[in-house]
């Protein structure tokens, strides 16, 4: 009996306070026994796993319950959502230019020591990449996490069934209810699972091997604080006339410290949808913003392929006017639309920009080997700052059509 009102005392408890004490923990268990710490690992993997298992289905019930059950006259007008998304996204890489030469990087290159992907050669190949999830079979889709396919096939198919049965139509709203009960489930373990990731994580890495790229960690992290506390509040401000700081710490609070420490959006998707729900969102919206904008929102993977490549044009002494700064922030912008989905996948578009410079490849390879010894780091903070933001915009698009 009391091992039963423990468990229910902790179901019904408060997730993120309990979020925060599993991070504490798992810092003093890194700094004090680091060797014990690393024997914790299957947990973060199993909650990681977890979560990356469910939202690939999730997203494609959801979505298509969406669909299938719309009332004619409320449809979920994404335009205004998808410009927010560029929007953020496009003034994040201009935050990221100005921290630059504000306080310019040189980097010490290495040479390249990981095995890294060969990167797109321009910005055909990134729109050819969309194109081809975006038709990509329905069955690799979901086996793939390919979120780009799964909402193309399930809009298609909640559009082709809609003049199906009732039956129909309420099969697909038990399955995305039952779903959404295997999500609780899956987040009530965040504790456990985030304790296990942030103590593995720093008892392997530590801080030493960042202390040499303090600075570009600097002015990444900068960049992407301003961009979460200052930039993001103002759109919202501009948008509803309203304070802004109660939804983005809400935001930060309940979505972006889960992203920090899992480092992937797709995990993410059922922490966001979840916290939409809280909101009171409307299913119909979020439930097509929040994927979508795991595969589009992309103002941290633009930061870092901003601040990267202009770490590279500094170490070797290029000039940069302001035509050649807002061309790399149009870039960054529509490039790092292309990185989802792919770990690392903001590190692998940064020869791409370097190619706007004339900087070599072998030497943009060795600025990307840069990123991935802070990968640590930055990764844990673009996820976050990309995921979090994802719900902001969600949240502003229904206070202004005042679903809430």
């Amino acid at each position: 009996m009391q091992y039963k009102n423990t468990f229910v005392r902790f179901i019904r408890g408060n997730l993120v306070l309990q979020i925060l004490a599993g991070i504490v923990f798992g810092v003093v268990l890194a700094i004090l026994v680091p060797e014990s710490a690393k024997k914790f690992g299957l947990f973060g993997t199993l909650f990681v796993g977890a979560l990356k298992a469910v939202a690939p289905i999730l997203v494609f019930i959801l979505v298509a319950s969406s669909i299938l059950n719309r009332t004619k006259n409320r449809h979920a007008r994404m335009r205004p959502i998808v410009l927010l998304y560029f929007l953020s996204t496009f003034t994040a890489a201009v935050t990221a230019v100005a921290l630059s030469f504000l306080f310019p990087t040189t980097l010490t290159l290495v040479e390249n020591t990981v095995s890294i992907t060969p990167p797109p050669q321009g910005i055909i190949d990134i729109f050819n990449a969309l194109l081809f999830k975006l038709v990509d079979n329905p069955i690799s889709a979901l086996m793939n996490a390919n979120y780009i396919g799964i909402l193309a096939w399930a809009v298609a198919l909640g559009l082709a069934l809609d003049r199906a049965s009732v039956t129909t139509k309420a099969i697909f709203q038990d399955l995305s209810h039952g779903l959404s009960k295997v999500v609780h489930f899956v987040i009530r373990l965040a504790p456990f699972g985030i304790f296990s990731l942030v103590s593995v994580t720093l008892s392997s890495a530590g801080f030493r091997a960042l202390a040499s790229y303090a600075r570009l960690l600097f002015v990444l992290l900068s960049a992407m604080i301003l961009v979460a506390l200052v930039i993001n509040p103002i759109i919202v401000f501009l948008k509803t006339g309203k304070n802004p700081y109660p939804l983005v710490l809400k935001c930060l609070r309940e979505s972006g410290v889960t992203a920090f420490f899992t480092r992937s959006s797709a995990a993410n998707i059922p922490v966001n949808m979840l916290l939409c729900e809280k909101l009171k969102l409307d299913e119909d919206t979020y439930s097509v913003s929040i994927p979508l904008g795991a595969n589009i929102n992309m103002a941290g993977a633009a930061i870092t392929i901003t601040v990267l490549t202009l770490a590279a044009v500094h170490t070797l002494g290029l000039e940069v006017d302001l035509l050649m700064a807002l061309l790399l922030s149009l870039v960054a912008s529509v490039s790092a639309c292309g990185t989802s989905g792919v770990a690392g996948g903001s590190l692998l578009v940064v020869p791409l920009a370097c190619s706007l410079f004339g900087i070599q490849n072998e030497i943009a390879m060795q600025v990307v080997a840069v990123g991935f010894v802070i990968g640590v780091i930055q990764d844990s903070a673009e996820t976050a700052l990309n995921s979090s933001t994802d719900v902001v915009f969600t949240a502003l698009y229904a206070q202004q059509n005042k679903e809430f």
